[in-house]
């Protein structure tokens, strides 16, 4: 018998026995390193702080309180618009084409609302419901049940809107005081951003009174609260609320180079959301309460040293528009709205809100400067009519009734050349006299405070003019630093616009 085959046979195996062993106890040390080894652990270790401070979990608590009362009163809004496309079926030729237009697609937006009445009511966007088609409003609460919304009604010139929905004991928003909001406060933002429902995030107040154009024609209110509050698509038409969980403001817009949140969002005051709603839900339109003038956004250090104060404050009339109640209670051109009903007011959008924030035929009281004195005058507000509540600001034209360039002359303390207004810019502006803008030097003070070419002076520091002579002898005696109130026409349009600018000599 050959012993050969069966010795190597026998080493063969003894091999994979080894191998076999050597292979099992690696996978044994693989699996120690990485997984399952039978081994009962505790995880984790103790708290770092063991006393939280009671200021700190009042707190917690506040925020978990105040959006677990919110969150059930906003709703997500989504809307579904079929952009419009151009007729051509009339244009020459037209017939002559085989083919037909592709449908357009339908599309679909987002956006949050607060309900305000236990039947239905909800505030939202104006921007987030406009264009809607009809059934293409959809309303989802929290507890997941669906509506279809009506639309009641809209004011661009606010960024409201109200939709109902067919619903009965539904859970209400409380609507507090924008009045009473102070910079610094803490605030939450509750929506429904990126398609997420019912987000909650906290921030404080970091501005108010923010004049952002983002509301609609020349009558649109701009005054808004700021938030650090993270606010992204989705979340306009939600609720900014404070720590009592009442809603302060409608969020409405962020600010952003990217299309996200990148620190700042925006809320419109809720007591001019709440008066526009009040009046959309009444007669399915806005009652705004018109004052009758044209007013300069705000004021700087060279205005104040114009008008003789201390320190810029106030509003400025510009222009006060015929037959409005302006003219019936006595306001000029060039008054000082320091206050309306007590409050103050240092820019025009604080002067339009707190206007906005009545009705038509309340009266106003007005704490006006004028000459140096302070002096009250009550206003009777009237309606401002639709038609005008719906136009939209004229471009200015700065070429359009240029004079013929006769009898110029040079004022080189403000920077401009001035000639006498022809007949047919005075019949159009209705003026007797003035000096017309001929010229502005780029680098002269009137350039920086935007005087430009064809503007018409018609006062300096409330002294009428009737020839360029006559502003010659009214700055002759101005020295470097001191400052000019001017009073100038601007064509915009067909029509010419008053503003008050204030000019420092030499600057």
């Amino acid at each position: 018998m050959n012993k050969r085959p069966f010795i190597g046979a026998a080493l063969l195996v003894i091999i994979g026995v080894v191998f076999g062993a050597l292979f099992v106890m690696s996978f044994n040390k693989t699996e120690a390193g990485f997984g399952f080894t039978g081994e009962k652990v505790k995880l984790g270790g103790p708290a770092p702080i063991t006393k939280v401070s009671p200021d700190l979990l009042k707190m917690q608590d506040g925020f978990i309180a105040v959006a677990e009362a919110v969150t059930p009163t906003v709703v997500s809004v989504t809307v579904t618009s079929t952009p419009k496309t151009k007729d051509f079926q009339g244009l020459p030729f037209w017939h002559d084409f085989q083919f037909k237009l592709p449908e357009p697609k339908p599309e679909k937006g987002s956006g949050s609302g607060v309900i305000v009445t236990s039947n239905g009511y909800i505030i939202t966007n104006n921007h987030v419901v406009e264009g809607a088609d009809k059934n293409g409003i959809k309303v989802r609460l929290l507890d997941k049940r669906e509506f279809i919304g009506r639309l009641v009604g809209t004011d661009p010139t606010t960024d409201v809107a109200v939709i109902k929905i067919d619903a009965r004991d539904l859970p209400v928003a409380a609507l507090g005081n924008s009045d009473s909001v102070r910079v610094g406060q803490w605030v939450l933002a509750i929506g429904n951003p990126l398609n997420l429902s019912s987000t909650v995030t906290a921030g404080i107040v970091s501005a108010q009174g923010r004049d952002l154009d983002i509301t609609s024609g020349l009558w649109g209110i701009r005054n808004f609260i700021q938030t650090d509050a993270a606010i992204n698509p989705g979340n306009s038409g939600g609720a900014l609320v404070n720590l009592k969980g009442e809603v302060i403001g409608i969020n409405s817009a962020i600010a952003t180079q990217t299309g996200f949140f990148q620190g700042y969002g925006f809320a419109i005051p809720i007591n001019l959301v709440k008066k526009t709603a009040e009046d959309i839900i009444a007669y399915g339109r806005v009652r705004r309460p018109m004052l009758g003038v044209q007013l300069k956004p705000s004021l700087d250090e060279t205005d104040a040293r114009a008008l003789g104060l201390s320190k810029p404050q106030g509003v400025l009339i510009q222009e006060v528009l015929k037959d409005s109640p302006a003219q019936s209670a006595g306001l000029r051109p060039g008054d000082l709205v320091l206050a309306v009903d007590g409050k103050e007011v240092n820019a025009s959008n604080e002067l339009q809100t707190l206007i906005a924030e009545h009705r038509p035929g309340d009266v106003v009281a007005l704490k006006i400067y004028r000459d140096g004195k302070t002096i009250t005058k009550d206003v009777k507000l009237a309606e401002l009519p639709q038609t005008e509540l719906a136009s939209t600001q004229p471009e200015i034209n700065e070429e359009q009734n240029q004079p013929e360039e006769h009898l110029q002359i040079a004022i080189d303390k403000l920077g401009i050349t001035v000639e006498p207004v022809t007949e047919e810019i005075k019949k159009n502006a209705k003026i007797d006299g003035g000096a017309v803008v001929s010229d502005v030097s780029p680098t002269g003070p009137a350039a920086d405070r935007q005087i430009f070419k064809n503007d018409i002076i018609v006062e300096v520091d409330h002294k009428q003019i009737r020839t360029p002579k006559d502003v010659v002898e009214a700055v002759k005696n101005k020295k470097d630093g001191d400052a000019v109130l001017l009073r100038v026409l601007t064509k915009q349009g067909s029509t010419y616009v008053s503003r008050f600018i204030a000019v420092a000599i030499g600057e």
